[in-house]
């Protein structure tokens, strides 16, 4: 059983404004994979998403600049 105590700061979403969107849950979810796979630095994770996807926001292979400017967007 857990602790109400603790519990409550274990809430991986507690900061979130809004349900994430499709895109959003399919940048995760590729994310997620890409850090399983050991993938940890920025050149090689760019490469993974543009292998496995999603596409970039705007449709278009990511780049280096276009991750880090929709990563800074989203906030996360």
């Amino acid at each position: 059983m857990s602790n109400p105590t603790t519990s409550r700061y274990l809430q991986p979403n507690q900061a979130q404004q809004r349900p994430p969107n499709t895109f959003e849950d399919l940048l995760g979810d590729a994310l997620e994979r890409a850090f399983a796979s050991g993938i940890t630095e920025l050149a090689p994770l760019v490469n993974y998403l543009n292998q496995s996807g999603p596409l970039g926001p705007n449709g278009q292979p990511w780049t280096e600049h276009s991750f880090e400017a929709e990563i800074n967007k989203l906030g996360v």
